[in-house]
């Protein structure tokens, strides 16, 4: 998109697009609402001057409006937001959760259905673990989902090669600290052992980077996989490898309202 010249009307950044009674916002975290993009993605998109507000290229992610009226990406309006949609999406292992990879590696994008709306994962999966990955078109409920405030549960099935006892495990109800990091209650059950291995079942309600795999070496097993079976009320339950499908939208709704 052509830069706007040095006579073209500006919007100040600070100054709400629209008279009205909506709460002025960000406008990357309208268009996040919207399902354009991650808040991170449109504020690569404004850098690029791909964002406009009736016809002028903004220059700024923080840019102030109570609307999206007038606002336009890559030259095409944006609509309104439509209500939240989220869906469940069983995530083979060796896909990284993101949008793309410098080095090239496949990513959940490469493998989503084509007939799939524009979505945003919920929270992470690395690049090794497998499972429930929940994904949403709205920005809003992405972050509603992912902050530990919220207190929503996630469910994880790890085998691990190594000796641990429930003992141990249930020290771990007190949350742990680990170089400096501290990681939250944690309830964790071993569930069986199978030769040298064992299948422990935990539940969180934090989810940091690689939170289970560095909690489970601390107790020196080595994790040979790990799957995420829940989030929230939400299983994995049969969900094929690779397949998607949606939560039904009176049941999103009755979540929402359980959250804090």
């Amino acid at each position: 998109m052509p830069k706007p010249s040095p006579d073209a009307p500006r919007r100040e950044p600070d100054r709400p697009l629209r008279a009205g009674k909506r709460e002025p916002q960000r406008i990357a975290k309208l268009l996040a609402r919207a399902g354009i993009a991650s808040r991170r993605e449109i504020e690569r998109m404004i850098a690029e001057g791909r964002v406009a507000i009736d016809g002028v290229a903004l220059e700024t992610p923080a840019t102030i409006v109570t609307s999206l009226h007038g606002v336009t990406v890559d030259g095409k309006p944006v609509k309104p937001p439509a209500p939240a949609r989220l869906f469940r999406y069983h995530k083979p292992s060796g896909l990284l959760t993101t949008e793309r990879d410098p080095k090239g590696r496949p990513t959940i994008y490469d493998k989503l259905p084509p007939e799939l709306p524009r979505v945003m994962p919920v929270g992470r999966l690395d690049l090794n673990t497998e499972g429930l990955l929940l994904l949403t078109t709205d920005g809003g409920l992405k972050r509603q989902l992912e902050l530990p405030s919220t207190g929503v549960e996630r469910t994880y099935r790890a085998r691990a090669y190594g000796e641990v006892s429930q003992a141990q495990l249930e020290d771990l109800i007190e949350g742990i600290e680990i170089d400096g990091v501290r990681y939250g209650s944690i309830d964790a059950n071993l569930e069986r052992r199978t030769g040298a291995n064992v299948w422990i079942e935990l539940k969180l309600a934090e989810g940091k980077n690689r939170e289970v795999r560095r909690v489970l070496e601390h107790l020196g097993l080595k994790v040979s996989r790990l799957i995420r079976t829940a989030y929230g009320p939400f299983p994995l339950a049969d969900i094929p490898v690779g397949a998607v499908d949606e939560i039904r939208q009176h049941d999103l709704i009755a979540f929402r309202k359980t959250l804090k």
